[in-house]
């Protein structure tokens, strides 16, 4: 990708954008006959042999933490030469570091689905201890996203990001809105929409976990994942949510240990702020994932699971990295939507057997992250509160896409002009 096409809309993008949407009519027994039988395999030992290297490079990131000081003073050049240097080093080691981090959710993550190993116990000790070391609790976050992958993008009981409806902001009915309606409620300066964004990017997974902030709002208010009784839960899942609640509490005694040893600055350097930018990361991806412009929300009528699973998107998120420490979560998400059980590393080969199939419904974007986020975070503000098929609008209360006309005439329960036409719609 050229500097200049960074903020720019991936072809991919500008292709879907406008065009009239017709949802698909792919089935499910299509999609998985297109997988080889040998991705389905898990390897145990490959998952250990790709766990203690992402363990290795973590403890790298480490090491090269404790050197920068002495790096530092040993460089030549003015004291704000050096400054400038350090400040860079420290950066860098929150950056990549958070990636650590976030590499390690994301392997906690497919132990979550039971895609690291055929025996459950190995699993669920391994997602049990890497998303303690993240302060995640394992099985309440396990539970409430296998919720989410079972009716993903159905806005009646999908579990995250779910959107804003016209009524949420009390808006006029969109028949008589003007532009000026719009900008009265939801106009905002540029400096309060990069204070949103920042508090979002940074603490948003957090405040989810602990009040549920952007979840499924059937759920009473202030609804905690850290709470055994919480109705995001079953009676028969209590147990795992306290061993996840103790798993936190071991690590935080860990951290306590080292605060008490090494004290706070050393706490905040070497682990919290790596902690911070691993939250900013993975929002990055799980909102990008399911937060688009162009990518449709269902009600129960017209809700499948297929439509939801394809309701994602493929993206090329930090490159190299996304692939080495990400673990194809990002580029291959669309694939994990539809087999969450396949091992991330048989991922790619999966996204390329089924894309022939999914044709047009294959979703990627090639837009650059800082861009897609941008453009995710200030067009995606609202859906109407009625519709079955509906995409988000921005500020003005515009739409970049809708559904197909003789669609939505169908939908509508209106005659379809043109002969042969129901052969295009899906029931």
């Amino acid at each position: 990708m050229f500097w200049y096409q960074i903020f720019s809309d991936g072809v991919e993008y500008e292709a879907r954008a406008g065009k009239p949407f017709v949802p698909p009519d792919i089935t499910i027994k299509q999609v998985w006959e297109a997988v080889p039988k040998h991705l389905f395999k898990k390897s145990t030992t490959k998952s250990l042999f790709y766990i203690a290297r992402h363990l290795l490079i973590t403890y790298l990131f480490y090491v090269f933490a404790q050197n920068i000081d002495l790096f530092v003073a040993s460089a030549g050049g003015t004291s704000l030469a050096k400054q400038l240097l350090k400040t860079f080093c420290w950066t860098g080691y929150w950056g990549f570091q958070g990636f650590a981090f976030a590499g390690l959710w994301c392997i906690g993550h497919d132990a979550g689905h039971g895609a690291l190993s055929d025996y459950g116990i190995v699993n669920d000790v391994i997602g049990l201890i890497l998303h303690a070391l993240v302060l995640t609790p394992y099985h309440a976050w396990r539970f409430t996203h296998r919720a989410h992958h079972k009716a993903t993008q159905s806005l009646e009981r999908d579990e995250t990001f779910m959107p804003f409806t016209r009524k949420d902001f009390k808006l006029p009915d969109g028949k008589v809105a003007v532009r000026m309606d719009y900008t009265e409620i939801l106009e905002e300066t540029p400096a309060f929409t990069l204070f949103r964004l920042f508090v979002r990017q940074f603490f948003g997974f957090q405040l989810y976990l602990l009040h549920n902030r952007k979840g499924n709002r059937r759920y009473p208010a202030y609804t905690s994942h850290y709470r055994p009784n919480s109705q995001l839960f079953k009676p028969s899942e209590r147990p795992a949510i306290i061993l996840s609640n103790i798993s936190l509490l071991v690590m935080y005694s860990l951290i306590t240990l080292y605060i008490k040893h090494y004290g706070w600055s050393h706490a905040m350097r070497y682990y919290f702020m790596p902690w911070f930018f691993q939250h900013n990361w993975m929002v990055m991806f799980t909102y990008l994932q399911h937060s688009d412009p162009t990518i449709p929300y269902y009600r129960k009528n017209e809700w499948t699971f297929v439509r939801g699973a394809l309701a994602t998107v493929d993206r090329p998120l930090f490159g190299w990295v996304g692939r080495l420490l990400l673990y194809n979560i990002a580029s291959d998400h669309l694939a994990h939507h539809f087999f969450s059980t396949i091992p991330f590393y048989n991922l790619p080969e999966v996204t390329n057997a089924i894309k022939p199939v999914l044709g047009e419904y294959y979703n990627y974007d090639s837009t650059g992250v800082i861009a897609a986020l941008w453009r995710s975070f200030t067009q995606c503000v609202f859906i109407e509160d009625e519709g079955d098929i509906l995409f988000y609008k921005n500020r003005h209360g515009e739409a970049i896409t809708d559904v197909d006309e003789k669609v939505k005439a169908k939908l509508d329960g209106k005659p379809v002009d043109g002969a042969g036409q129901e052969e295009m719609i899906v029931d």
